[in-house]
């Protein structure tokens, strides 16, 4: 059968499961509708995915114009769609959405589901040096990232990955992915797979705190958090002169003495900042400190 396929997501990886989704072959599926938002403040990685929906010819609703679940759920209906996928949405679906489509609603989470369930899944892996995540795509159910799963590919982490390469090595698996999935939707070969709770466990909501630099962490808990919170994400923050300062790249300094306090500014090359830690020592490589910053000076 053809699907009709609705699309839920402002992301950039909603704009790369839009394109691959437009590339299904006629006779398994065709975008019928795409819902998403005109801006967003709490995105780091926002597109604005109505304008290739729109010159696809696909109909557009923004969230901004239709805020309450029932009118959302309305206007998704009208497009009688057979499944919606919901790629890069921030926010749990109401629950008439949750039943428009008589085949359901698929979620996607970049990890190794049932682990690693809950919320920053790029981040938490590279923050806590984890060695390999996943990209999962499952059936959206009540308690989140649960559901029954469709697909999934393991990604491995490299030591020199950050959130971009992270990011990109995940999103180069998705369209092959969605390709499988509507695919085997159409023609009846897709056999979810129950996730096994007991395997699970959920990561929390980051806050602003969680991206403080400590210089009384390790050399590689820092490195971590600086790679786990760069570009696309809103970089790791370090205090000077009671203000934040933000650090997007460092590496591991090897032979620092040990009988320097954490936070001290070792040495400055150009524009790299050798600082020591609590175990060893990092040097700033991209970072936003002031050209005032001086040797000797404590973060």
């Amino acid at each position: 059968m053809t699907l009709r396929i609705a699309l839920i997501g402002c992301v950039e990886s909603s704009q790369i499961a839009l394109q691959a989704l437009l590339a299904t072959p006629a006779h398994q599926g065709r975008v019928v509708g795409v819902l998403t938002r005109q801006r967003s403040t709490f995105n780091a990685d926002f597109v604005d995915i109505s304008t290739p929906a729109a010159a696809a010819g696909i109909p557009v609703l923004h969230v901004e114009d239709a805020r309450d679940d029932a009118a959302q759920a309305a206007w998704l209906r009208s497009l009688a769609p057979d499944v919606v996928f919901c790629i890069g949405w921030s926010q749990l679906l109401g629950e008439a959405v949750m039943q428009v489509a008589p085949r359901g609603v698929i979620g996607f989470h970049p990890a190794a589901l049932p682990a690693n369930r809950g919320r920053h899944p790029l981040i938490w892996a590279l923050a806590l040096g984890l060695d390999r995540t996943a990209s999962s795509f499952f059936m959206i159910e009540a308690e989140a990232d649960s559901g029954a799963l469709l697909s999934q590919v393991p990604i491995d982490i490299s030591p020199s990955d950050d959130a971009r390469t992270l990011y990109d090595k995940v999103m180069a698996v998705v369209p092959g992915q969605l390709r499988d999935i509507v695919g085997g939707l159409s023609d009846g070969s897709l056999v979810p797979q129950p996730q096994d709770d007991a395997r699970a466990n959920h990561w929390r909501k980051r806050s602003a705190r969680d991206g403080l630099i400590d210089w009384r962490m390790g050399a590689i808990g820092i490195v971590n958090l600086v790679r786990a919170l760069t570009r696309p994400y809103p970089g790791a923050e370090a205090m000077h002169q009671d203000a934040p300062v933000k650090v997007w790249k460092c590496v591991e300094e090897p032979g620092s003495a040990d009988n320097v306090e954490p936070g001290k500014v070792l040495r400055i090359d150009g524009r790299e900042v050798t600082v020591k830690c609590g175990q060893g020592a990092v040097r700033l490589t991209e970072h936003e400190f002031p050209q005032t910053l001086r040797a000797g000076d404590y973060l």
